[in-house]
C-alpha cells in the first residue's frame, strides 16, 4: 500500500479533467504503472481507430449490418450524409417545438384541457435512460409530472396511473421496431384506461418509433398526435440523446440544450488522442476496467454515487455496460464470454448496506465513486458547529474510500461540481465513450445483443405452451389434470417445469378461468378450466 505522499503523487499523475464541465476522473487508486500502460499501446490505437471509424460512418455493428452514430446526436455536423445531419438537426427542432406547444397549450387533451402529467411507455433503452435523468433532474416547478410504465407487470402498470387525470395525461409509447412485446402491452392497458375514461387514447398519445415499424403504422392508423423518429444506426442503450429521452426530458420541463451540450463537450476531449492515454478521462476508464478485471471481467464493478439524484444511474449503466460488452463470442466468432458486471446503490446508504463486504468480504470488484461538490442551491443547516450535512457526506466519502484502499481495494473516482442538466449529459457522454474503447480493445460487437434476442425467442415459446394448455383444458370441460398428466396430453412430455410453473400462475389469476385443486405434494395438484 503506498504512502499518503505516494497517494498524492499518484493523485496528481493519474487525474484527468474535462475542464468546460468541471468533470475529473481519478484513476490513481487503480495502481497503473506506466509500464503497465505502455504495454496497453497497440490496444489503445485499435480502440481509439475503431471509435475513428464509427464516427466517420463505418459499419462497425458488422452482425447487423449498421453504422453506430450516437455521437452525431449531440454534433450533427459529424453525420457521414447531409440527409443524416438534417433528420437530427429537424428531429431535435420537432421535440422544441412540440414540447412548447404543449407547455403553452396550443397541444391540448381532447377535452380542452392542458396536459400536466406524462406517461412514458417503454423498455430497457427506451426507460432506463429517460428514467435516471427525469429523476435526477426533476424539481418541484417541473412543467409536466413523468411516470413511468416500464415492465409488463401489471401491478406495476396499475400504479403509475394511480390520482392520474387521464383529461390532463398525455402519453408516450417509445418502441423501435414496435413489436417489443413489454411496450406493446403497456400501450394497449393505457389506451384501455383512456377508453375506460371516456377518452381517446389517440387524442393522448405520441409515439417515437422507427420507419414503418408495427407502432408507426399503429399510430397512423389510431389518429395519435404525431410520432418522432427511431433510426437504425441508434441502439436502445445509446438512445437517451435521440428523442427517445429528449421527448420526455423536453415535456418534463428540462433543459435539453444543456444536456447535449455537456455531452458534445465530453466528447470534444474524449475523442483525441492524448499524448499520455491516462489523460483522456474516457481511455483512462476503459484501462481502469481492463486492469481490474485482466481484459475479462474478473471484477464487478460497484457504482456509489454520493448524491441522491443519482441513484438510478447505476441501473441506467447496467445496461450500458453489461448488454454492451457482455457477449459470448468475440468479432473472431471465437468463445470468449466477456462482459463487466454492474450493481450499485448510492453513499452513504450503502455504507450501512454493502460496504461491509466491500471491505472484508470477497474481493471480486472495483469501486467507481461519483462525487458531487454542491450539495444543494442555498445554504446549508450547521448540524454542528462549521459542518453541514453535505460535509458528512462528502467525509464518508473520502472515508470510505480511505478504509476500502486500506484493505487493497481499488477505487475510480468521478468528480463533478454539480448534478445539472449539463453535467448530466457529460456523464452519459464519458460511459458512452469508455464502453465503446472497452469494447475494441477487447475485440467484440459492443453494439448488438443476441442474448436479449434469445430471451424473447423463449418467451414466445412459453405462451405457445399456455396457448396449448389452455385449449386442452377447456376441451375437457372441467376435467383436472396435473401439471406432468397435462405436458403429455400436449405432447410436451420434456416440458413439465414449464407446464407447472404456467398453470400455477394461471390458476393465480382469475384472467384465463383455470383453477387449481391442491394434492398431497405442489406436484399432485390438479388444474381445470
Amino acid at each position: 500500500m503506498k504512502s499518503q505522499k505516494e497517494l498524492w503523487d499518484a493523485f496528481r499523475r493519474d487525474l484527468s479533467s474535462i475542464p468546460s464541465v468541471g468533470f475529473s476522473v481519478d484513476v490513481s487508486r487503480m495502481d497503473l504503472s506506466d509500464a503497465w500502460v505502455s504495454g496497453m499501446s497497440d490496444k489503445i490505437s485499435r480502440s481509439y481507430d475503431e471509435m475513428d471509424r464509427l464516427e466517420r460512418g463505418e459499419r462497425v455493428n458488422t452482425d447487423e449490418d449498421r453504422m453506430v452514430g450516437h455521437y452525431w446526436l449531440r454534433d450533427p455536423g459529424r453525420a457521414p450524409t447531409s440527409q443524416l445531419r438534417d433528420e437530427i438537426t429537424n428531429t431535435l427542432n420537432r421535440i422544441k417545438s412540440f414540447a412548447s406547444d404543449v407547455h403553452g397549450g396550443k397541444i391540448r387533451g381532447e377535452k380542452g384541457q392542458t396536459f400536466t402529467d406524462l406517461i412514458v411507455v417503454g423498455i430497457g433503452g427506451s426507460a432506463l435512460g429517460p428514467e435516471f435523468v427525469a429523476d435526477s433532474l426533476g424539481t418541484t416547478e417541473d412543467k409536466m409530472r413523468p411516470h413511468f410504465i416500464d415492465n409488463t407487470d401489471g401491478d406495476g402498470i396499475d400504479r403509475a396511473f394511480v390520482g392520474l387525470d387521464l383529461n390532463r395525461t398525455l402519453t408516450v409509447v417509445i418502441s423501435k421496431s414496435g413489436g417489443t412485446k413489454e411496450t406493446r402491452n403497456g400501450m394497449l392497458e393505457s389506451e384501455a384506461r383512456y377508453k375506460a375514461a371516456g377518452l381517446n387514447f389517440g387524442k393522448h398519445a405520441v409515439a417515437v418509433t422507427g420507419d414503418g415499424s408495427e407502432l408507426d403504422k399503429f399510430a397512423i392508423k389510431n389518429g395519435w398526435i404525431t410520432r418522432f423518429p427511431m433510426w437504425d444506426w441508434v441502439g436502445g442503450r445509446t438512445s437517451e440523446l435521440s428523442a427517445v429521452g429528449l421527448l420526455p426530458a423536453a415535456l418534463q420541463g428540462i433543459d435539453i440544450d444543456a444536456i447535449l451540450s455537456g455531452a458534445r463537450a465530453v466528447d470534444e476531449v474524449t475523442r483525441v488522442r492524448s499524448g499520455r492515454p491516462l489523460g483522456n478521462p474516457a481511455m483512462a476508464l476503459t484501462l481502469a476496467w481492463y486492469a481490474a478485471g485482466d481484459g475479462r471481467g474478473k471484477k464487478d464493478m460497484v457504482i456509489l454515487p454520493y448524491k441522491d439524484r443519482l441513484a438510478l444511474f447505476s441501473r441506467y449503466l447496467q445496461q450500458l455496460v453489461m448488454e454492451s460488452l457482455g457477449k459470448e463470442k468475440d468479432r473472431k466468432g471465437e468463445v470468449v464470454h466477456q462482459g463487466i458486471a454492474v450493481y450499485g446503490n448510492k453513499g452513504s446508504t450503502d455504507q450501512h448496506a454493502y460496504v461491509q463486504q466491500l471491505r472484508d468480504g470477497v474481493h471480486n470488484f472495483f469501486i467507481v465513486f461519483i462525487e458531487v461538490l454542491r450539495d444543494r442551491g442555498g445554504k446549508s443547516l450547521a448540524v454542528e458547529p462549521d459542518v453541514t450535512s453535505g460535509d458528512y457526506l462528502s467525509g464518508f466519502y473520502q472515508g470510505t474510500r480511505r478504509a476500502l484502499y486500506e484493505s487493497g481495494r481499488q477505487s475510480i473516482t468521478i468528480t463533478i461540481p454539480e448534478v445539472s442538466a449539463r453535467t448530466v449529459g457529460a456523464l452519459i457522454a464519458l460511459y458512452e465513450r469508455a464502453v465503446g474503447l472497452y469494447g475494441a480493445m477487447v475485440g467484440i460487437n459492443a453494439y448488438h445483443q443476441p442474448g436479449v434476442e434469445a430471451g424473447k425467442k423463449a418467451a414466445a415459446t412459453v405462451l405457445a405452451v399456455q396457448g396449448r394448455i389452455l385449449k386442452s383444458l377447456r376441451e375437457r370441460k372441467g376435467a383436472g389434470l396435473t401439471a406432468e398428466e397435462l405436458a403429455s396430453a400436449i405432447g410436451s412430455a420434456d416440458e413439465v417445469e414449464t407446464v407447472f410453473k404456467i398453470c400455477e400462475h394461471m390458476a393465480a389469476n382469475p384472467d384465463h378461468g383455470v383453477s387449481k385443486t391442491a394434492g398431497d405434494t405442489p406436484f399432485s395438484a390438479k388444474y381445470k378450466a
